[in-house]
């Protein structure tokens, strides 16, 4: 569980712990606050048909719209990357810039999982509250198509809106101190410079291949699984016109949340069993992209909504499993790379639709994308503490 932060006893030197129920409260709390950053990033998707018949939008046009929510995404992981880090206190974080700038998240959650969490339960922990972004998926899936088809697509983005603000609510009311909500200006400018102590020497690290490998792996997972996620209700609503909405945006994440959980715990147990951790990464890597690539080409290929619906459940799985050993600055930086790489995915994406007139070409963007950060990462990836020295702690 979570070591410390948030309310809680009080440590020598003036560090806060929290007891075994708090640390679970938090896990829960971090669950919801990725349940509802999702439930934001797929409002979108969820009502772009409509918006684009309101707007009377073409393909290419929907996928400007699409690939924007990435734009802030990328202009604030590596800031946020660089607080967490500087001030190894995920409270200061959370209510203070994630909702603003929703690109400090992960990166906040990356520091929070290295410095706080055992690495025997690491996975789980991290497969726990990353569930939160199928079950968000899942909320948004089907209350917001259910608001869609009732209300108009205006109410979908009020109800993600205002169950946000009511997850700020109850952290600010119950979980924070009033001194840790606010940060002073002075030491948030502070925090933005690096010292000659704290300075990264991205040239040494950039040297190295396994650096590299983590990185054209985390660009190509997040960029297809940000194409899928803003594509799959367009092509569900085109292809198969009768369907119903929450069935289509409902299903998939009922399939990837237990097959998520299952993933961390089967990762965890590996290790414990004594199994090499980079065999582990790497089997669990081939499940999460070579996997679900064959799933995404199956799905241009097929003329039935049931199959459609099973390839779909299949290759929305993501396995939370690069990153979380990594400080928050780096996972920021890899991540504005996949995010930068999502905008141009989830574009083309359109633009091919567009011109092709055929999903077909989509699936096997996906699916030529995922292949080469797989390929990367099992011919150069490592597990072991990358140093800028020359000593390392094989894993």
């Amino acid at each position: 569980g979570l070591a410390h932060g948030g309310r809680g006893r009080t440590h020598r030197g003036g560090k806060r712990g929290i007891t075994p129920p708090e640390s679970r409260i938090w896990i829960v709390m971090l669950l919801l606050g990725t349940c509802l950053l999702y439930c934001a990033r797929v409002t979108m998707p969820i009502c772009v048909v409509a918006m684009s018949n309101h707007f009377d939008w073409d393909k290419k046009q929907s996928g400007i719209v699409l690939s924007s929510f990435f734009w802030g995404y990328c202009l604030t992981k590596i800031i946020g990357g660089h607080l967490s880090d500087r001030y190894q206190n995920i409270d200061l974080l959370f209510i203070q810039i994630v909702y603003p700038t929703g690109g400090v998240y992960f990166p906040a959650l990356a520091s929070l999982f290295s410095q706080k969490v055992r690495e025997s339960e690491r996975a789980f922990t991290c497969s726990t509250v990353g569930t939160g972004s199928q079950f968000g998926t899942l909320v948004i899936g089907g209350v917001g198509s259910l608001l869609l088809e009732w209300y108009g697509w205006e109410s979908v983005f009020y109800f993600s809106g205002l169950l946000t603000l009511l997850w700020v609510y109850c952290m600010c009311k119950y979980l924070l101190n009033e001194k840790e909500i606010i940060i002073p200006l002075g030491d948030l400018a502070k925090s933005l410079s690096l010292s000659k102590k704290a300075k990264v020497p991205w040239k040494q690290l950039f040297k190295k291949a396994p650096v590299w490998a983590v990185i054209v792996a985390q660009l190509s997972t997040g960029s297809t699984f940000f194409t899928l996620l803003s594509w799959l209700p367009t092509f569900f609503k085109e292809t198969f016109p009768e369907s119903k909405g929450w069935v289509f945006n409902v299903v998939p994440w009922l399939v990837a949340i237990p097959t998520s959980l299952f993933s961390g715990f089967l990762s965890d147990h590996l290790i414990s069993q004594g199994y090499k951790t980079i065999t582990v990464r790497k089997f669990m890597q081939v499940v999460g992209s070579g996997v679900s690539s064959i799933f995404a080409l199956c799905m241009g290929h097929t003329s039935s909504f049931c199959k459609a619906i099973v390839f779909a459940s299949k290759a929305m799985y993501k396995h939370c499993g690069l990153m979380r050993f990594f400080s928050s600055l780096f996972t920021g930086v890899a991540n504005t790379g996949g995010d930068l790489l999502g905008v141009l995915c989830v574009y083309l994406a359109g633009h091919l639709i567009e011109t092709t007139n055929s999903w077909i070409s989509v699936f096997n963007l996906v699916a030529t994308v995922n292949f080469l950060g797989l390929c990367t990462f099992l011919i150069f990836g490592e597990a072991q503490r990358v140093d800028t020295d020359s000593t390392y702690v094989d894993l």
